[in-house]
């Protein structure tokens, strides 16, 4: 008889992580298990499947060998769900307990509830501890804003206090270098001069290619690449990735984080979003390292600042968001923006260059990094007035690192202000002089991004004042959006008519 049964998700792939605490190696069972639902209730990308299955197939195997008893259920056994794993578990080893920790996405809670009062057995459902913030205390932090319903909150005062908490950065009560956020020092262009790295390749284990093989014959119909696998599946992998990092890209990280140079779709960024969420990596040995490096002077503070506010300001901050909204936040619609998908999302094949750039990498890669995803795609969708649960289904199945925890409140909030500004201060829109200022992009567009309106205009820059009047009414109480709106009022009407019909063209033609 087993003694206690210790469900390990997906996503919850860390020695550390809540539900084995106290395990006994001896009695208890560990349950990890691929099943059908959790990989097409949306299309996922390909390599984000592969890469999950992967890591938890070498985490099983890492568990094993230290003496670890292990079930490990795979795609291959024909379970359909979560429940139906763990009800056959439970039946067969008839734990007096079964283990859980509270997992990313408010469905699965609903699911372990159910487990809760369906299994014939106790389970239990432990806090996750791999974050910093804990959902009680961010929301004690909101209503201390704002009330018990808070109706606007802001990361960067969310992020001081994490700052003071963790003690990241500080100088005895106060910020390191006296400034909170250096944001102002990240967001220089990348001079032609300044080459990319090189970064390490991990090859494909025996483990990799089995799981390789079962993506190409089981999720054809699923888009993206599986070519050139070379990313991070094991937690001795994701160690060396995040020294690489530290040591070689960090430095220049902070200043150029805003940059993009097309042909290469990392620059700086570290790309360890996957490995940290899916829990290869701890937030906190991250932060640990970047302000070591800070330390020892290996790297500007500008950079070690910018990143580790990545991670415990706007991280635990958009968690905090989506356990605060849920489960109605995904229904937001601010703009009341309805229009489908473009078919280019899919495909890539569009004349809008930062767009086929960004797009394709993405399918290629299944990541972009945040200025892709939100000046470039996401700026295309708010201004496009895409309809938002399309647009968070996308980001849902495109994305690597993608959770809805993380992936709808980005959308909802940050890219669509389809919440009408419960964190953003306004919504982020940008006509393509933007995209042009940030990367090479523009220069091998089909499209002028010095012109304006007309035939070969950059279709960002008729978008831009097309979003601002066909929402004008919705804007103006906006602060941070009045003086763009007086100019838009002063703009002449033959020039604003040109613009409006610029627009609807274009998006016709979609």
């Amino acid at each position: 008889m087993t003694e206690t049964l210790r469900f390990i998700l997906g996503d919850q792939l860390s020695r550390h992580i809540a539900a084995l605490e106290g395990v006994d190696r001896d009695n208890d069972v560990v349950l990890i298990a691929e099943v059908a639902d959790e990989t097409t209730y949306v299309r996922h990308h390909r390599r984000k499947i592969a890469f999950l299955f992967s890591a938890m197939r070498h985490f099983a195997r890492d568990l094993e060998t230290d003496g670890y008893t292990v079930r490990y259920v795979r795609l291959e056994d024909g379970e359909t769900s979560l429940s139906d794993v763990l009800q056959k578990a439970v039946k067969d080893l008839s734990p007096k307990t079964v283990v859980v920790t509270e997992p990313g996405e408010y469905r699965v809670l609903e699911m372990m509830r159910d487990w809760q009062e369906t299994l014939d057995c106790d389970v239990e459902i432990r806090s996750d501890t791999r974050f910093f913030a804990s959902q009680e205390f961010f929301l004690d932090w909101a209503r201390k804003k704002d009330g018990d319903m808070p109706k606007s909150l802001r990361m960067e005062f969310f992020y001081r206090e994490m700052r003071k908490g963790t003690g990241y950065l500080m100088d005895g009560d106060g910020p390191a270098g006296g400034e909170w956020n250096l944001d102002k020092q990240n967001r220089e262009s990348l001079p032609a001069s300044i080459e990319e790295p090189e970064r390490p390749n991990f090859k494909v284990d025996d483990i990799t290619q089995e799981v390789l093989d079962l993506v190409e014959d089981r999720f054809g119909e699923h888009g993206g690449s599986l070519e050139n696998f070379e990313y991070p599946v094991s937690r001795a992998q994701a160690i060396h990735y995040l020294k690489w990092f530290v040591e070689t890209a960090l430095p220049k990280f902070g200043t150029y984080q805003d940059a993009m140079r097309q042909g290469a779709p990392l620059l700086f960024h570290s790309n360890l979003s996957a490995l940290i969420n899916c829990g290869l990596l701890g937030p906190r040995e991250v932060c640990d390292r970047a302000e070591e490096a800070w330390q020892n002077g290996d790297v500007p503070l500008n950079a070690a600042e910018g990143f580790i506010r990545q991670i415990i300001g706007w991280r635990e901050f958009i968690r905090g968001i989506y356990w605060l909204r849920m489960p109605d936040y995904g229904k937001e619609n601010f703009f009341k923006a309805n229009r489908s998908l473009p078919e280019f999302f899919w495909t890539g094949e569009t004349d809008m260059n930062c767009l086929k750039q960004s797009i394709d990498e993405t399918w290629e890669n299944a990541y972009a990094h945040h200025i892709q995803r939100l000046m470039v795609i996401g700026n295309f969708c708010l201004l496009a007035g895409l309809d938002p649960k399309e647009v968070q289904e996308w980001y849902l199945i495109v994305y690597h690192d993608a959770y809805e925890w993380v992936e709808m409140p980005n959308v909802v909030g940050m890219i669509l202000f389809a919440d009408g500004g419960l964190f953003a201060s306004k919504p982020y829109a940008a006509s393509g002089s933007y995209i042009n200022r940030m990367s090479d992009y523009c220069k091998h567009c089909a499209y002028s991004v010095s012109l304006k309106t007309g035939e070969g205009a950059c279709p960002f820059n008729y978008l831009y004042w097309d979003f601002l009047m066909r929402n004008a009414e919705a804007l103006r109480d906006n602060h941070r959006m009045q003086l763009i709106m007086k100019s838009m009022d002063r703009m002449d009407a033959t020039k604003k008519r040109t613009m409006r019909s610029d627009a609807d063209k274009f998006l016709q033609s979609l």
